[in-house]
Order: C-alpha cells, then sequence, then structure tokens
C-alpha cells in the first residue's frame, strides 16, 4: 500500500483571522476537530475517544500557514498543512488542508476533512 498527498480546499465567510483562531486555540479546536487539546509550546496533544495524539507545530505564520508533524508519523516526510489565502475575486478565505493517507483511503480522507470542516464552518458562523 503506498502513501498519498490529499489537498483539499474549503471556502469560508470568515477573515483568515477567525480561520487561523479556529486552528490554533484549544477553545476553538474542540468544537470542530478533538474532544479535548493541551498546547505547551510547540507540541499540541489532540485527544479522541480519551486517546492522546501529539503533534508538533513546525512552522506557522499567523492568518496564512500552519505546518504539523506528527509524532507517531510512520513517514517522517509526511505532514498535516493549513494554508489559508484571500480570494481577489469574491474576497472570501480560501483554506488549504494538505494531509497523507495509504493510496485506498482518499476518499474517506476527504470525506472526513469535509466533515470536519463543515463543523468548523458552522461554529464559526461562516
Amino acid at each position: 500500500m503506498s502513501r498519498v498527498k490529499v489537498e483539499m480546499e474549503f471556502i469560508f465567510k470568515a477573515s483568515p483571522t477567525i480561520v487561523y483562531k479556529f486552528l490554533t486555540t484549544p477553545a476553538c479546536l474542540v468544537r470542530w476537530f478533538c474532544e479535548e487539546v493541551d498546547i505547551e509550546q510547540d507540541i499540541y496533544s489532540f485527544y479522541w475517544q480519551g486517546y492522546p495524539q501529539e503533534a508538533k507545530l513546525i512552522e506557522s505564520s499567523e492568518d496564512e500557514y500552519l505546518k504539523f508533524k506528527w509524532l507517531d508519523a510512520e513517514y517522517d516526510e509526511e505532514y498535516l498543512e493549513f494554508k489559508i489565502s484571500t480570494s481577489p475575486v469574491t474576497n472570501e478565505t480560501i483554506l488549504l488542508v494538505c494531509d497523507f493517507c495509504d493510496d485506498d483511503e482518499v476518499d474517506s480522507q476527504k470525506a472526513l476533512w469535509e466533515s470536519q470542516l463543515k463543523d468548523m464552518r458552522t461554529e464559526m458562523g461562516g
């Protein structure tokens, strides 16, 4: 089974600042991404069903970009990335999500992110 990079684009009516806040603050992350999160310096501990998964924030630029490396990742070249931009035509916020999965899980991975980001959009009102 080979690993593939999956990129998805989502449109928000909320500002880049609000989108960034929903990707980085515990009070917002628990509203759409995980059940609980603890942040110590650049290590994010996300909890699902009581079990943690840790990621290191390896790159960021406020309101523009976040890149995480899962600490237990099987493949060193894999990461989770969020890029935030603004459409020059519609002025809407564009969120590009980059993730990795097995080649036979692309559809389910995309469906998971679509569900998660739908929840995020609902929670932020945009």
